[in-house]
């Protein structure tokens, strides 16, 4: 893992981590809030050029066109084409912003990491992937090309997963049951039932999950899953 990444994380771990900090001041004007403005208008245009024109479409030009600014801003603002495109993928990703009030929970407070709060999580990636067209978006993206900032923010994602299982490993250290290859299963399994189900609307193992029936059979499957894995190990 290069050094940038390891220090972005630590920033965002930081940031989970600190609890009831003072807020400071908002500035409401000035050349430092114009500047988060005008970089705000950029990673806004990003998603604006992928829903218009997907991802193949996403160029200094294609973006400083679509939010009227000069694309010598991207890299005076963000050092390059790939970081501001990073910028946006980190806003939408969803382990890193998408529920984080259960991965907050989970990595201020391991002990209270739990079969409840790792279903909960899981439930609302299956919702949020059922409902968010950019996320589905993304993944496909994913899924097909291999770029820097793609990269990046999967190792992220695979960063926060390790201050999970460094509570979580031990745990198992005695048992059959290997808690990663069972997320690892059921995390993918999500992804690819939800992206089926929208791209095709066919259903998997004659399931429907785009029918409310369907989804909950999904849903009390990986309950009973997870209980069987961790209901040991996670009292």
């Amino acid at each position: 893992m290069n050094a940038s990444l390891q220090n972005d994380f630590i920033r965002m771990k930081k940031k989970i981590t600190e609890d009831n900090q003072k807020k400071e001041r908002k500035v409401t004007s000035g050349p430092i809030r114009d500047k988060e403005r005008t970089k705000a208008r950029m990673i806004a245009a990003v998603g604006k050029v992928i829903q218009k024109k997907g991802y193949h479409a996403l160029n200094g030009p294609n973006i400083a066109l679509e939010c009227g600014l000069n694309k010598a801003l991207i890299w005076n603002y963000f050092g390059g084409l790939d970081k501001l495109v990073e910028a946006y993928l980190t806003q939408k990703d969803f382990w890193q912003i998408g529920d984080k009030g259960v991965l907050e929970q989970m990595i201020s407070n391991p002990n209270d990491i739990s079969v409840d709060l790792i279903n909960e999580l899981l439930k609302s990636q299956l919702n949020t992937f059922l409902k968010d067209k950019t996320k589905q978006k993304i993944i496909h993206w994913g899924l097909g090309e291999k770029t820097k900032a793609l990269k990046n923010i999967s190792d992220r994602r695979e960063m926060l997963g390790e201050e999970l299982f460094k509570y979580i490993d031990p745990k198992f250290k005695d048992s059959d049951d290997d808690p990663r290859a069972v997320l690892a299963l059921l995390v993918s399994g999500i992804y690819y039932m939800s992206l089926q189900a929208k791209a095709t609307g066919s259903t998997f193992c004659g399931i429907d999950i785009n029918t409310e029936e369907g989804k909950a059979r999904i849903e009390r499957s990986i309950q009973r899953i997870l209980e069987q894995t961790f209901k040991e190990q996670l009292k």
